[in-house]
């Protein structure tokens, strides 16, 4: 689910004729906790698209969605729908249309509830948020009444010239107000002014839904990278995606552009894969025939080292904006040919230079200094949760609390690797470019009842790519007449039931599964709603469970989901370290032993993976963790806990 589970808000008066609206107990938990928080941008035009923000949102293959608009437009009433679109649990789109403005009476301003309906695929009701009041302002189209816009003072080239007014377009499926610039430039110990027409910059809103202020990059080809003054205007134009241009009034514009500088680095430590974000201004690139460099000239001084070597390299990042530019740590460029990024630590100190160019112009700006360390090699891995992995919670009765079920996943497969150079996350990774993704979906679309599938592409010893992807389709692994989907797929859990929904038992079928699963279980007991949260569950242990109670029982079955996803994930992101027997043949543990994680899946009972009954949690054997912190060191110390052998 989104953010939170709440009783379910059926408006009664407001749906009845949008029929069979649900005012008993819901029966669909996905959609239990339906609400709407907001309805943005508040002013809009044929093809803006509304972003409807809120929870519990379902996508097409569990619900049909509306956004319902229930007031006074124009000073008669109006009763309209429009369909929505799932983005994720907390987002719905709408887009406007010129059927809409029609019927709400053409330029209006609509003020009354919005209320998102959802049909739900899974009884066929009709679920319906609580009536959020709005004010939305309709319009068939908008000039660009700019007020003010920046000008005067240093500026570097790529800088953002700041815009403020009314009536700016917000980009996207409703079209760009767009900045045109013409004036001339005075190149730095030049007495001529060479003339410049008509540079379109599209100008970018400040805020996602505001109108009022925007930006404008002072981009190369209005004047180039050279130091130098610069003269003109600027006048803007509204040129939406339906409906004529509409044009503002010219304004004046002038500025000293100045050369590229460094004010600093961040982080000031990373390693292998790593990005290192450069702020400045006067970057270049994104576009053929613009690039910005990076000359590091100073000292290295590896870790423990009584002295360091000069440096003198040439690194090429990768252009953000204006601002900034990011180098990611890598092995393939004058750094990585001069350091083993994968064994060597140490430190950079000395300078850092902008060199800049643009269509056969080259400017070096001012040198910075700047320390920089390299650190340990360390593998980022995300887990992404796939919609279908949150549906398929409906088959365990779960669907309700996907999100403490992920908290217990994560806390599984970080116990999995303590003392490793490993970080499991949650979230889109932004700060390095090579980490490796898991995706969890909910049926194996391999076809094969598979728990999770390691799809990259051969065993890769040592770790070399850190870039691994357990997910999607690999041609590769299809080609080997392996299965080609990768990643975790949940449903096939059911297969420890003694009476799996569909199928048949796994020859490790427990009655621990039902036990642990068939009170809340759809088809066996009651699922949980929003009811069984009001107050806090309890916190279980191994012992605890299977339990007799209600809250004891919720709070059993989250944390064995947990637990078996968690250790499947674990498991999988093993293989893709070059596990097991790395420097050998084999992807698993040879023979059958209790707790070894890199055990074949039929040797890895139920219990083990659950944590139940004195079992588990299953660990790396001796040479396997050895292996590990070889491969990622860096994570502290090593983990004293006995493990078993690998042989």
């Amino acid at each position: 689910m989104g953010r939170g589970a709440g009783a379910i808000l059926v408006v009664a008066a407001l749906t009845a004729a949008a029929g069979c609206a649900r005012s008993d107990a819901p029966v669909d938990p996905g959609l239990e906790g339906l609400a709407l928080a907001s309805v943005a941008p508040g002013v809009a035009i044929p093809g803006t698209t509304l972003v409807l923000e809120g929870d519990s949102f379902v996508d097409a293959a569990w619900g049909t969605s509306r956004l319902r608009l229930v007031g006074q437009a124009g000073g008669a009433d109006v009763d309209v729908a429009l369909d929505a679109s799932f983005v994720d649990y907390d987002h719905l789109t709408a887009r406007v249309t010129t059927t809409l403005l029609d019927q709400l009476g053409g330029d209006v301003d609509f003020a009354g509830d919005a209320i998102v309906e959802v049909v739900s695929a899974a009884d066929g009701e009709t679920y319906a948020s609580a009536p959020l009041p709005v004010s939305l302002t309709f319009r068939r189209e908008l000039t660009p009444a700019v007020s003010t816009v920046q000008t005067g003072g240093l500026l570097f080239v790529n800088d953002e010239v700041a815009v403020q007014g009314a009536g700016l377009l917000l980009g996207g499926t409703e079209g760009d107000t767009i900045a045109i610039v013409s004036g001339c430039f005075t190149a730095a110990g030049s007495g001529t002014c060479a003339p410049i027409t008509d540079v379109e910059v599209p100008v970018r809103p400040e805020q996602p839904f505001g109108r009022d202020r925007g930006s404008f990059a002072f981009v190369p080809a209005i004047a180039g990278i050279e130091p130098g003054v610069f003269d003109g205007s600027v006048v803007f134009e509204n040129r939406p995606a339906e409906g004529g241009v509409t044009r503002s009034i010219s304004f004046d514009l002038g500025f000293e552009l100045v050369t590229s500088a460094i004010f600093r680095i961040d982080p000031p430590t990373a390693s292998l894969g790593q990005y290192v974000f450069v702020e400045g201004g006067g970057f270049v690139g994104g576009e053929a025939g613009a690039s910005t460099v990076l000359q590091l000239t100073g000292t290295f001084t590896p870790t423990g080292a009584g002295g360091g070597a000069p440096v003198d390299l040439i690194l090429v990042p990768e252009f953000v904006e204006g601002s900034t530019v990011r180098y990611v740590v890598s092995e393939d460029d004058a750094l990585g040919a001069a350091i083993d990024l994968r064994t060597v630590t140490g430190t950079f100190v000395g300078t850092v230079t902008p060199i800049v160019s643009y269509r056969g112009v080259e400017v070096t700006g001012d040198p910075a200094t700047v320390s920089l360390a390299i650190a340990p090699v360390e593998q980022v891995v995300t887990l992404e949760f796939e919609p279908s992995y949150v549906e398929s919670l409906r088959l365990f009765g779960l669907r309700a609390l996907d999100q403490r079920v992920r908290a217990r996943i994560l806390e599984v497969v970080r116990a999995a690797y303590p003392g490793v150079n490993i970080d499991f996350r949650d979230q889109p990774v932004a700060d390095f470019a090579l980490y490796s993704t898991v995706e969890i979906h909910g049926p194996d679309p391999n076809g094969m009842g598979l728990f999770g599938y390691d799809n990259s592409p051969g065993k890769d010893t040592g770790n070399t790519r850190l870039y691994d992807r357990l997910g999607g389709v690999n041609a590769l692994t299809q080609q080997d007449g392996y299965a080609g989907y990768g990643g975790v797929f949940i449903e096939s859990l059911m297969g420890f039931s003694m009476h799996p929904p569909t199928g048949a038992p796994l020859s490790g079928a427990d009655p621990v599964f039902d036990q642990i699963f068939d009170p809340i279980r759809p088809d066996r007991g009651t699922i949980v709603t929003s009811a069984d949260l009001g107050g806090s569950l309890p916190t279980v242990g191994p012992g605890d469970c299977p339990a007799t109670d209600r809250p004891h029982q919720i709070a059993c079955a989250i944390r064995v989901m947990g637990s078996l996803i968690g250790t499947t994930v674990a498991h999988e992101i093993g293989h893709s370290l070059g596990l097991a027997n790395p420097y050998g043949e084999g992807f698993h543990d040879t023979g059958d032993a209790p707790g070894r994680l890199m055990d074949g899946g039929a040797d890895r009972p139920l219990l083990e993976r659950a944590e139940l009954g004195g079992q588990g949690p299953a660990v790396f054997c001796d040479e396997e963790y050895a292996y590990l912190r070889e491969i990622l060191p860096g994570g502290g110390a090593a983990d004293p806990s006995p493990r078993p052998p690998c042989y």
